[in-house]
C-alpha cells in the first residue's frame, strides 16, 4: 500500500475521531429500533401501505420481508435521468421476485448545469445539492424501509442523495445508474465549433447543430464532467454493482444490472445475516479510494466541495490538503475529454472500470480492506458484467488497455500526478485542475483584469479589450454571494485568447467543474470576495502570480498597500431576485466556504 495514501487516511481518521464516533453512535441507535415500520402505530402503518396490493400488505404486516425504498431523480427533460421513467416498475418487479416489497419513497429535484449554463437558473445549481439531501431524508423519514435504491447520476444529484442517505446510514443503500448516451460527434469538433462561435466565425445555427449532435439521446453526457465523475467515485466507494457505471441505457446488459441491483439490496438488509449498512461501507478508506479514483482520472473539481460534504455526512473531516497530497502520488491514467479527446464510452471500450481498479490495486493506491454492497475487498470490481446464455455473470476484466491513448498503465501513466493543485497565498486558497493543461504546470505572472460578473467578461472579449497577457479575475461569484454558479461559458473566449498566443488564466470564487479544460483556472477561491476575501481588493493592472509548482496564488501588492485599500463592495442583488433565486436567501447566508463543502446543512457535532 502506498505510504502517502496510508498517511492521508490515518490523519483523516485521527482528525475525525470524535465526529465519526458520534455518527456511528447515531446510526447504531437507529438500528437498535429494528425494522422501523415495527415501531409505527397501527394507524401509521395502515397509512404506509394503504395503496399496496393485498399480497404486499400482508408482507409488510408480517415484518419478516424487506421493504425497499426507491428514491429517484427522474424527469424527462434531462437526458441522463429520462431512462429512470421505467425504473420503479422494473425495480418493484425484481424485488417482488425474491419475496420482498419495494415502494417509491420520493422524488428529488434534478437540475442540469448544461441547460442553465450562463443563465440566472445556474445560481441555484450548487444550492440544489443540499435541497436534494433534504428531500432524500424526507423520503426516508416515514420509518417504513429496510434498504434504499438511489436513482441519480448528474452534478449535484448524486452528492445530495449520498448526503441524505448517509443521514439514514443504518440502512443499506445501492445506487442504480442509467448509463451514458452513445457517442456523438468528436469532442474536438464540438470544442472547435464553440470557439469559432465565440470569435463570430460560426453561426448560432451551426453551434446548435454541433451541440445537438453531441447531446443527442437519452443517457448521461459522454464527456468526463461531474456526472460521470459521480458514477466513477460511487463505484469506487463500493456503492454500485461492479462495472455498472457506464453501460448504455436501453440495452439488455443495462436492464440486467438494474434487476440485479434490486435483488442485491434485499440480501444486505438487517433482516438477514449479511447486513451492510451504508454508514459502515462509507468509511475513511472508502472515501480515500473515491479521492484516488477521481484524481487518477482527472475528474470533476466540483468534488473538492462535494466529497468534503459527503465525508462530513459520514462523520469525517477532509480538506484540500488531503486532495493535494493524494494528487501528488496518484498518476493520471485516463485521457477523457476535457483532458483528452476520448469520451466515456471510449474509456469503457479501452478497459473501463475493471482495468482502472486493477491498475490502482496493483499499484497499491486503493485500500482493499473495505466493505462494498456485494462483498469484502475490491477484487470483484476488476471483473466486468456480461450477458452469457441469457444470464448476467461477471468475468475477469482486461489486464491491459485496448487503447493506450485513452487508458494508461500505472507504470507508464500520462502524468505522474493526478492533476489537481491547491494554491495558497494572500488571495486565499484555490484549486486548479491541471490534468487538461497544455503544459504540466501553470506558471503565469500577468496583470489582472477584474470583472464583477461573467457577462462583463464576454462584453470585454467582444470589444477586443482582452488581447494581451492577463489574469482574468471574476469575483463575487462565491456561495454566499450568488450561489457559486459554474462559469464554463468563460472557457471558449479565454481559449480563443490562448490560441492567439496570449498567456491567460482565470481566478474566481466561482466554479468551473468537470468542464475545466486547457485554460488555467484557479477556482473556488476562499474566502470569497463577499466574505472578506482579498479578491475584493484586487484592481485591474495589479500583477498576479499563479504557480502550480510552488503552490502560489498571490497578488503582487505590498501588505501596506492592500491594508490601505477599501474592499470593493458589489451589489449582487440582481443575482438574488428572479428565477426563484429570492427563495434561497436564507440558504445563501448559511453556506460554508468552498473548502468546507459550500454546505448549508447541519451535518453533526464537531
Amino acid at each position: 500500500m502506498n505510504t502517502a495514501i496510508q498517511e492521508v487516511t490515518a490523519r483523516i481518521i485521527e482528525r475525525s475521531k470524535n465526529t465519526r464516533k458520534a455518527y456511528l453512535d447515531k446510526i447504531e441507535a437507529a438500528r437498535l429500533e429494528g425494522p422501523h415500520r415495527g415501531v409505527l402505530s397501527c394507524g401509521n402503518l395502515a397509512h404506509g401501505f394503504a395503496a399496496c396490493g393485498t399480497e404486499d400488505k400482508a408482507d409488510l404486516r408480517s415484518m419478516t420481508k424487506a421493504n425497499i425504498a426507491i428514491v429517484s431523480s427522474y424527469n424527462d427533460m434531462l437526458s441522463a435521468h429520462q431512462p429512470y421513467e421505467d425504473y420503479p416498475a422494473l425495480l418493484k418487479k425484481a424485488v417482488s421476485e425474491v419475496g420482498s416489497v419495494a415502494q417509491f419513497a420520493g422524488g428529488v429535484p434534478a437540475m442540469c448545469d448544461g441547460v442553465t449554463q450562463g443563465t440566472p437558473g445556474m445560481d441555484l445549481s450548487l444550492m440544489s445539492r443540499d435541497i436534494i439531501a433534504q428531500a432524500t431524508a424526507i423520503s426516508l423519514s416515514h420509518n417504513m424501509f429496510d434498504g434504499n435504491l438511489l436513482l441519480g447520476i448528474c452534478d449535484k444529484i448524486v452528492p445530495g442523495l449520498l448526503m441524505g442517505a448517509l443521514s439514514f446510514g443504518h440502512l443499506p443503500s445501492i445506487f442504480v445508474p442509467a448509463g451514458p448516451m452513445p457517442s456523438g460527434i468528436p469532442n474536438k469538433e464540438k470544442a472547435r465549433v464553440r470557439q469559432a462561435y465565440a470569435e463570430g466565425k460560426a453561426t448560432r445555427e451551426e453551434l446548435l447543430d454541433a451541440e445537438s449532435k453531441s447531446y443527442h439521446s437519452a443517457g448521461t453526457c459522454t464527456f468526463y464532467g461531474t456526472a460521470n465523475s459521480n458514477q466513477l467515485v460511487v463505484e469506487t466507494m463500493g456503492l454500485h454493482l461492479p462495472g455498472s457505471s457506464f453501460v448504455n441505457p436501453g440495452t439488455p446488459l443495462r436492464d440486467a444490472l438494474t434487476d440485479a441491483a434490486a435483488k442485491q439490496i434485499t440480501r444486505i438488509t438487517d433482516l438477514g445475516d449479511n447486513y451492510r449498512p451504508m454508514g459502515h461501507i462509507v468509511d475513511a478508506k472508502a472515501i480515500v479510494n473515491g479521492l484516488v479514483a477521481l484524481l487518477a482520472t482527472g475528474g470533476s473539481t466540483n468534488h473538492t466541495m462535494h466529497l468534503v460534504a459527503v465525508a462530513r455526512s459520514a462523520g469525517y473531516i477532509i480538506n484540500w490538503d488531503d486532495f493535494a497530497d493524494i494528487s501528488r502520488v496518484v498518476p493520471l491514467l485516463t485521457r477523457i475529454y476535457p483532458n483528452g479527446s476520448a469520451d466515456i464510452n471510449h474509456f469503457t471500450a479501452a478497459g473501463g472500470m475493471a482495468l482502472l481498479f486493477r491498475e490502482l490495486l496493483n499499484a497499491g493506491l486503493l485500500h482493499n480492506d473495505v466493505k462494498t454492497i456485494c462483498g469484502d475487498g475490491l477484487e470483484q470490481y476488476t471483473q466486468e458484467p456480461v450477458i452469457k446464455d441469457g444470464e448476467l455473470i461477471w468475468q475477469d476484466g482486461p489486464r491491459e488497455s485496448f487503447d493506450k491513448e485513452v487508458v494508461a498503465s500505472a507504470d507508464k501513466p500520462f502524468k505522474v500526478d493526478g492533476g489537481l493543485s491547491v494554491l495558497s497565498g494572500n488571495l486565499g486558497r484555490a484549486v486548479m485542475k491541471t490534468s487538461a493543461l497544455r503544459d504540466p504546470h501553470c506558471n503565469i505572472k500577468a496583470p489582472a483584469v477584474v470583472f464583477e460578473d461573467q457577462f462583463e467578461l464576454h462584453a470585454a472579449f467582444k470589444a477586443d479589450e482582452l488581447n494581451k497577457d492577463c489574469v482574468v479575475v471574476v469575483r463575487f461569484q462565491g456561495p454566499s454571494a450568488i450561489g457559486m454558479p459554474e462559469l464554463h461559458s468563460l472557457t471558449p473566449p479565454l481559449a480563443v485568447l490562448q490560441d492567439r498566443g496570449y498567456k491567460v488564466a482565470l481566478v474566481t470564487d466561482g466554479r468551473m467543474s468537470g468542464a475545466s479544460g486547457k485554460v488555467p483556472a484557479a477556482i473556488h477561491v476562499t474566502p470569497e470576495a463577499l466574505k472578506g476575501g482579498l479578491l475584493a481588493k484586487v484592481n485591474t493592472g495589479d500583477m498576479i502570480e499563479l504557480d502550480t509548482a510552488t503552490g502560489v496564488m498571490s497578488v503582487l501588492v505590498s501588505d501596506e498597500e492592500l491594508a490601505s485599500r477599501e474592499a470593493k463592495v458589489t451589489d449582487v442583488a440582481n443575482h438574488q431576485i428572479g428565477m426563484g433565486r429570492e427563495m434561497f436567501a436564507a440558504v445563501r447566508t448559511t453556506l460554508t466556504g468552498a473548502e468546507q463543502g459550500a454546505c448549508s446543512l447541519f451535518l453533526g457535532q464537531d
